[in-house]
């Protein structure tokens, strides 16, 4: 492989927004890919894919180039050369790569790769909360959660079916297999640009991991109840309840940011969707005015988003102890406000995108011990691990609220 200047310039550019400025990757990169029309899909592709990989392995490759943040521009190259040495990347001869040390990366990479925290490239606190809260289990989920994700579909079965999506892509030369126990997915065999395609723009599908997907399944909804997605965002599950629905009934998606809802409206008319209604959470009112009144309620709560660091690995530098803390005091908070809006004998489901114990099975003993958790019982739950999924982590407990005496 031979490396290109303005495609390596573009990645350390990017990587001095998301390390020392603190920007969010996945918005870097959004436009940085829009800097040369000229790029083409293999370009952007590997500017997309070094940058994260980069993100991925910060300590790993700090520590093996002898380095610290803040990373000025040369430290950047550093890190640069870490990486293609350990792809097997023949250096450029560059002034930016003079005197890289290549056998010396390889040895101090032998060296720290039986150090966890640093071959797995992450803080030294989370290692700490992994092993506490997972045991044994942590090496694994770690090195899972450290691969690269895989793209998958959701087939909008509003619009189309799984064999008309993936017919319609082969024809476009992207390529897809279906998954066995996920009924409305397709993975993607090799990474594509599928945002362009006629077929997404006409709501045929959305772009959701295999694990998220699990939720509205687990929900269970069926046409003609009225649901509501207490934590909506842009409604990515919403829409997803709705497919199921067969557009019978009513979701009723709820968030405090309007401007996510706003979205979810714009998605939902591309899908095809017409039985959800957003809310904005912006007084206890929106709640009180729902009380008892869904035959199931999905909180799908905030958390610290350690299950789905495959797609996100810029958030374990970002993410700290302290808002781990506070994270799950709000969602004790959401599971017993929000619990409210269940009629007696409607369900509610639990779920996170974590891996932790402590904002998964915990938070659901410490609802059910408590005076408005009394009035549920729990039915069952499910624990999907990044490592035997091969997919995101998530968590999700279902609950029913006991019929009135």
């Amino acid at each position: 492989m031979r490396l290109h200047r303005n495609l390596v310039f573009a990645t350390i550019d990017s990587l001095h927004l998301i390390f020392n400025e603190g920007k969010q990757a996945d918005k870097v990169m959004k436009n940085t890919l829009k800097r040369d029309k000229r790029w083409g899909s293999r370009d952007r592709g590997f500017i997309a894919e070094t940058t994260y990989d980069i993100v991925r392995w910060k300590r790993l490759y700090a520590e093996i180039a002898e380095v610290k943040e803040p990373f000025d521009r040369p430290n950047l190259f550093r890190l640069f050369a870490v990486w293609a040495t350990l792809n097997g990347i023949k250096i450029p001869d560059w002034k930016q790569f003079e005197d890289t040390p290549t056998r010396r990366i390889k040895g101090r990479f032998d060296e720290l790769s039986n150090i966890r925290k640093i071959k797995e490239s992450i803080p030294d606190w989370l290692d700490e909360l992994g092993v506490k809260e997972l045991g044994k289990k942590w090496d694994k989920e770690i090195k899972a959660l450290n691969q690269l994700a895989d793209v998958v579909l959701r087939v909008n079965p509003l619009k189309a079916t799984v064999t008309q999506v993936q017919n319609e892509l082969s024809d476009q030369n992207i390529e897809t297999e279906v998954l066995k126990g996920y009924p409305f997915a397709l993975k993607l065999k090799e990474r594509a640009n599928v945002f362009g395609t006629e077929q997404f723009k006409n709501g045929w599908f959305e772009v959701q991991d295999a694990s998220s997907q699990k939720v509205a399944d687990f929900l269970n909804p069926k046409p003609g109840e009225r649901i509501v997605d207490a934590c909506a965002g842009a409604g990515g599950k919403s829409l997803h309840i709705a497919s199921l629905m067969d557009n019978k009934g009513q979701v009723l998606a709820l968030d405090i940011y309007e401007n996510k809802l706003n979205e979810l409206k714009r998605r939902a008319r591309r899908n095809g969707v017409h039985n959800i209604e957003t809310r904005v959470i912006d007084t206890t009112k929106a709640i009180k005015k729902l009380v008892e009144k869904a035959d199931k309620v999905l909180i799908d709560a905030p958390c610290s988003g350690l299950g789905v660091l495959k797609r996100n690995p810029d958030a374990k530098w970002k993410l700290q102890p302290e808002f781990l803390e506070s994270i799950k005091n709000t969602q004790q908070e959401i599971l017993q406000s929000y619990s409210r809006m269940v009629k007696p004998g409607g369900e509610l489901v639990y779920a996170t995108c974590s891996i932790l114990p402590s904002e998964n099975e915990a938070q659901v003993k410490t609802f059910l011990a408590s005076e408005e958790g009394k009035s549920f019982t729990f039915i069952k739950d499910d624990n999907i691990m990044p490592s035997s999924s091969g997919f995101d982590g998530f968590y999700m407990a279902k609950l029913q609220k006991k019929e009135k005496e």
